[in-house]
């Protein structure tokens, strides 16, 4: 466990303070931010709506409490159990780390920043995916970019967000086939073709 935690240290190292570029510190604070995708979010909310009507809404409320419940298990039970330290709060890294935001006061395993957002590219990509599944890498890559720039701002650790990444899709898979199997308010599965 202590050498995962030393290459953990590593690749944080790497990622955090080797690979700074000016233009990825000026969008990365932005990236990540669950408030700069609040207008993709809508037009999600939107699409389902027009596409799929009331079954539309009941998606997008599925998908929320999805994202609710993949929230909670990481930042409610997970985070609370681990309590491991965010590297910007580490007495040890702290002249290391080039933070580009607010550190935060809460501990660092799992990221719920990626949690949610594979629970929502996975929740998609088991529902909306099956209509186009052209949608399925860009949703898993965008998630992928959110995480890598919890690490990128000195917020978390690699293995936060790859741990994140695999709870959020995870959960996300669970709850996907709760929802297909309640017919009254899922969408309708597409043709075959």
């Amino acid at each position: 466990m202590e050498t995962l935690l030393q290459l953990d240290e590593q690749l944080f190292h790497l990622i955090n303070y080797d690979w700074h570029h000016a233009a990825l510190d000026a969008v990365m604070p932005y990236w990540r931010d669950k408030r700069v995708w609040i207008p993709l979010y809508l037009v999600i909310a939107g699409y389902c709506w027009y596409r799929f009507g009331v079954k539309g809404i009941y998606l997008v409320l599925a998908l929320g409490l999805t994202v609710g419940i993949a929230d909670n298990v990481s930042s409610q039970l997970i985070k609370k159990t681990v309590k491991r330290i965010r590297p910007c709060n580490d007495a040890t890294l702290t002249q290391e780390v080039q933070l580009l935001v607010p550190c935060g006061s809460g501990y660092s395993f799992t990221s719920s920043h990626a949690v949610n957002h594979f629970a929502i590219a996975a929740f998609l990509s088991m529902t909306l995916g099956l209509y186009n599944r052209q949608i399925r890498l860009p949703l898993f890559l965008w998630a992928a970019s959110i995480a890598f720039g919890q690490v990128y701002v000195g917020v978390h650790y690699p293995l936060d967000v790859v741990c994140g990444a695999l709870l959020g899709s995870l959960l996300a898979y669970a709850l996907a086939r709760l929802y297909w199997r309640l017919k009254t308010v899922s969408i309708p599965l597409p043709p075959r073709v």
